[in-house]
């Protein structure tokens, strides 16, 4: 090895293709590979120089951790020339955001596309960029860098941890559904997230609050005297729970009819935060007629007219209901936001094999990709305003198979901080099976606890529970407090254990006062 004079040392700052940059370090005279370094790092340059391994030419440097040497194309003299990649591929599908704050959408990026890079966020101290400022075709705007890689090869990569693909693979149904592939779907690890200051609630014993439950002193009174530790409370219902600036702005008929004003529902949600309640505001996503009547073009249109159920597809409706959701953390302080109805209607798959259905698809998506790709930009952009996201999703969800509606519970599991299903015991399709809750509970309930372990890190399991009267259509069997706690025991001895929200749509009061034992730890 021979060491060359390059002059007196100066300061400067690890460069690289990605995070890190390889070292390398001088073993009894022979140069070998270190560890690596995150970009950034502010080091000396010293004066002696190397050949790598390879024959590159590698610069001494020192920082207070390492003496040895990096390739001299790793070393910048200014920290903004630290990223050293021009172009990036499209790992997960990736929403492009039109600013680099907030919800504004630009466009979208599939998977393995190859987006030109302009400028991008300086990066963390492990060496990360957080967001890219980025080219495709003819659109602009910024991706999470997180989503991103550094060749197309492994951009077209699936991920396979815990055997998520090899799962995916085997999630067919019979007959065609016209809701798309498991295979077509991402499952590449989303660590939870630690918000600071917003504790999230591992464990919840909700109750569930519409709009005119929320603002009546009773129903507080009665959750904090039965160890309610959370509630979910009606944001947009159907109609708006309070005349909001976006609304009025995105979707006036829905501002015209909200029930209450700002500031008196800002003290109604104010009241359960003073006393420790975990505060979980609900959004319905896309069976929105007020949204569907005042943007028309953002509907799914079948047999030649407009219906009222808005296309998951229209990214219009997802800034709309995004937009809502910051306005509401902003406003009343949520610590997290559910939104529910995120799927196509019921009536998909007629509207699907009948041919003569527009689903407003620019994008060229199948159904499941849309909605794992709502999300996405849903709990990104929601993370970044301090709030975590929940989805609600059909029990049917956790049979193994992309629903016609696009549910499929691992790759929704997979996004977002919590999973809600709907296992209500009438809703099942087979004869009485409300009477005795717990085995159809308890059925269903194992089925989504290995739907859980399709992927390496799922989303808490928080989950519907039936509080009313049952069958639906014909009540004849009285949904008590006994018949509550078995069906919360189903979910535990299933191993489902994150918590449960008695469904009561009128949220009647003698109802949750009948079971009010339920909540109790």
């Amino acid at each position: 090895m021979t060491l060359l004079l390059t002059g007196c040392s100066q300061p400067g700052f690890v460069a690289s293709v990605g995070p890190t940059a390889q070292t390398y370090v001088d073993d009894d005279g022979v140069i070998a590979p270190g560890d690596t370094i995150p970009r950034g790092t502010e080091i000396k340059v010293l004066k002696d120089t190397a050949l790598g391994p390879d024959g590159e030419k590698l610069v001494a440097i020192k920082t207070e951790d390492f003496n040895g040497f990096l390739e001299e194309a790793n070393i910048a003299s200014d920290i903004s020339e630290i990223v050293l990649e021009k172009e990036i591929f499209v790992r997960t599908p990736a929403t492009i955001y039109a600013e680099a704050t907030g919800p504004a959408i630009a466009g979208f990026a599939p998977k393995a596309s190859k987006l030109e890079i302009i400028d991008c966020d300086t990066p963390d101290a492990n060496g990360v960029v957080n967001k890219y400022h980025v080219r495709l075709g003819e659109t602009e705007g910024y991706v999470y860098g997180k989503y991103m890689v550094y060749d197309e090869k492994t951009a077209k990569k699936n991920c396979n941890d815990n055997g998520a693909y090899d799962m995916a693979k085997d999630a067919k149904y019979p007959m065609q559904l016209y809701g798309g592939k498991a295979t077509n779907l991402d499952y590449y690890p989303n660590e939870p997230v630690n918000i600071d200051g917003n504790e999230f609630c591992t464990d919840a014993r909700a109750m569930y609050l519409h709009a005119g439950a929320t603002v009546k002193d009773k129903y507080f009174k009665l959750a904090k005297k039965s160890g309610v530790n959370a509630v979910v409370i009606n944001i947009d219902g159907g109609t708006l729970a309070y005349k909001s600036p976006v609304a009025k702005k995105l979707c006036p008929s829905a501002y015209k009819d909200a029930h209450y004003s700002v500031e008196k529902y800002q003290a109604a949600v104010k009241k359960y935060q003073d006393a420790g309640i975990y505060t979980i505001g609900r959004i319905v996503a896309f069976n929105d007629p007020h949204y569907a009547k005042d943007n028309k073009k953002a509907c799914i249109k079948s047999g030649g007219k407009s219906t009222e159920w808005v296309s998951a597809y229209s990214r219009d409706a997802w800034e709309y209901k995004v937009s809502l959701a910051l306005e509401a953390i902003e406003l009343m302080g949520f610590n997290e936001i559910q939104f529910d109805y995120v799927r196509f209607p019921e009536t998909a798959y007629q509207m699907s094999a009948s041919g003569s259905t527009d689903f407003r698809n620019k994008y060229k998506e199948e159904k499941a990709q849309a909605i794992q790709n709502f999300c996405f930009y849903a709990t990104d952009t929601i993370h970044e305003a301090g709030a975590y996201v929940s989805v609600d999703v059909f029990g049917e969800s956790s049979n193994g198979y992309v629903t016609a509606y696009g549910q499929y519970w691992p790759a929704i599991s997979n996004v977002v901080d919590a999973i809600s299903s709907m296992p209500y015991t009438d809703h099942h399709g087979e004869n009485d099976t409300w009477t005795d809750p717990y085995p159809t509970l308890y059925k269903w309930a194992k089925k989504s606890a290995s739907m859980q372990k399709h992927i390496p890190t799922p989303a808490c399991p928080r989950t519907w529970i039936t509080g009313y009267n049952t069958p639906h259509w014909n009540p004849t069997v009285t949904y008590d407090y006994d018949k509550l706690r078995v069906q919360v025991k189903a979910l535990k001895d299933a191993d489902l254990d994150g918590g449960f929200i008695p469904w009561n749509s009128n949220c009647d009061y003698s109802k949750y006062k009948q079971y009010k034992k339920i909540w109790k730890k």
